[in-house]
């Protein structure tokens, strides 16, 4: 048996901000249970749920030097589908509304504390990990201290450590005399080889250059990130730890997101009848927001953040000439405030073509996915993607640019071969992206056994964690050798 103990700033059921927290939910669950032991630390936020810490059992505690003080540090347990998680426990780190806050000071003081509280807590838990995996910035000093002040002790030694990065944006920066005075790290690990980037240390960083394998959430990204362009400052040391870094796609829960089973939507349908009953969902999201009420117009939903990476400035640019078509625009998503107004103003010109909801709710998110026709998706660099996949699995076609996991998963339509589960488009530009956009609504309305082809292949995709946890499995016995 083999013990892994993932280490993340967040985890599905607990607390959740976006796709880190379902990646640390869900993969644990999908790895052979016949070989791996499969744990989970995260910090025990207030603002978790009430009913979900009531399932927290107190497991022990002790007291840590840290930051010039000894601080207290509780450890929690739960058990969920099978899984067990562990919660480091302290009052002063972890209170707030929300679990990140715009104060790096803040931030990095907090995943400083608890990358050294997960590995102090672990002999008192009597569970030894062949492989700590950590994830993002939050937990790059992990494999930082397992090399160093941990290493002195005999429990500690031999163990292996993976850094997974799921955005390479978020690094963890701030000056090297603070971050130094925090963590108590010597003078040796900041230098340009080690923590120290660009006059800043970097925790992101460190764990790069400390783990023993890299990954990150899809093989074009894994690539991507070794370039000057999306490298984010670390494609040098991406370059340099090329043999170790590898991509994996991340999956989607299958029963969280199955149009079969879907309560949110008032017809459910499968890859057998969704001709006749996808079509209902279409005509009941019409009505309700507002609609012209068509049930063979070209319906396009986005369901996203409304940020600059998300290709929004794409959309802004030819949004006036797209509502000149024959189609309909669903759009689901708060963030920036111009891109906001920028769909408000759009909804209000074109009020029975554009439907702006500038706010975020998980059952409208799954009425758009099984309602509409395309799902459109033009991002500037997207590391996997959560979105394309689960359109696919509702047969709505997506439309993607070519980067990071949007290009390993959306196979483009060749209408030669019939072959492909959605339409893309390479350059970050936007009238390749509207040329993209009527290819699909000509195919949409000139071929419709075409369209329908495409969405048999779509449903029939397999983007469920199961596959993605094989990759991780090979990946965890190349280590442990």
């Amino acid at each position: 048996m083999k013990n892994i103990l993932f280490v993340a700033s967040e985890g599905v059921p607990f607390i959740k901000t976006g796709g880190l927290a379902d990646v640390v939910g869900s993969l644990p669950k999908c790895l052979d249970k016949k070989y791996f032991d499969v744990r989970v630390m995260i910090p025990k936020y207030s603002c978790i749920r009430q009913e979900l810490k009531d399932k927290m059992k107190y497991r022990t505690h002790f007291y840590m030097d840290f930051n010039w003080k000894s601080e207290y540090v509780g450890i929690m347990e739960a058990k969920v589908d099978g899984i067990t998680y562990y919660f480091i426990d302290n009052e002063s780190m972890f209170t707030g509304f929300k679990i990140y806050s715009d104060n790096v000071i803040e931030e990095i003081t907090k995943f400083a504390f608890f990358s050294k509280a997960s590995l102090s807590a672990l002999p008192l838990l009597g569970f030894r990990p062949d492989i700590i995996h950590c994830h993002d910035w939050q937990t790059g000093l992990v494999p930082v201290y397992l090399k160093e002040r941990f290493q002195g002790n005999e429990f500690f030694r031999g163990i292996k450590s993976v850094m997974t990065i799921h955005n390479l944006k978020f690094q963890g920066r701030w000056d090297v005399q603070t971050v130094k005075s925090i963590t108590g790290l010597p003078d040796y690990f900041f230098t340009s080889d080690k923590l120290e980037s660009y006059k800043d240390a970097n925790l992101l960083k460190g764990g790069i250059v400390y783990a023993d394998a890299v990954t990150t959430v899809s093989p074009t990204y894994a690539e991507e990130i070794k370039t000057k362009f999306y490298g984010e400052g670390l494609d040098g040391l991406l370059n340099a730890r090329a043999n170790s870094l590898r991509g994996i796609v991340n999956g989607i829960d299958y029963d969280d997101f199955n149009p079969e089973k879907d309560k949110n939507i008032v017809a459910p349908y499968n890859a057998v009848n969704f001709r006749k009953e996808k079509i209902k969902n279409k005509k009941a999201l019409q009505a309700e927001l507002g609609l012209e009420q068509d049930e063979k117009k070209f319906m396009i939903g986005i369901v996203s953040r409304l940020t600059d990476q998300k290709g929004f400035d794409l959309i802004a640019y030819i949004m006036d000439e797209l509502c000149q078509e024959d189609v309909q625009i669903v759009i689901l998503g708060t963030g920036e405030e111009r891109y906001e107004n920028m769909f408000r103003h759009f909804d209000w010109k074109y009020n029975e073509k554009v439907s702006a909801n500038i706010y975020y709710s998980d059952a409208l998110s799954h009425k758009i996915y099984a309602a509409s026709d395309a799902f459109l998706m033009p991002s500037l660099f997207e590391p996997c993607g959560l979105s394309q996949l689960m359109a696919l699995h509702y047969g709505t076609i997506p439309i993607v640019r070519e980067t990071g996991g949007l290009k390993d998963t959306v196979e483009p339509y060749n209408e030669y071969e019939s072959t492909g589960t959605g339409f893309s488009f390479k350059n970050y530009n936007a009238h390749e992206m509207l040329a993209t956009i009527r290819y699909a609504k000509y195919i949409y309305y000139q071929k419709r056994r075409e369209w329908n082809k495409m969405i048999d292949r779509a449903m029939a995709a397999d983007f469920s964690w199961e596959v993605s946890a094989k990759s991780y499995q090979e990946m965890y016995d190349w280590l442990i050798g």
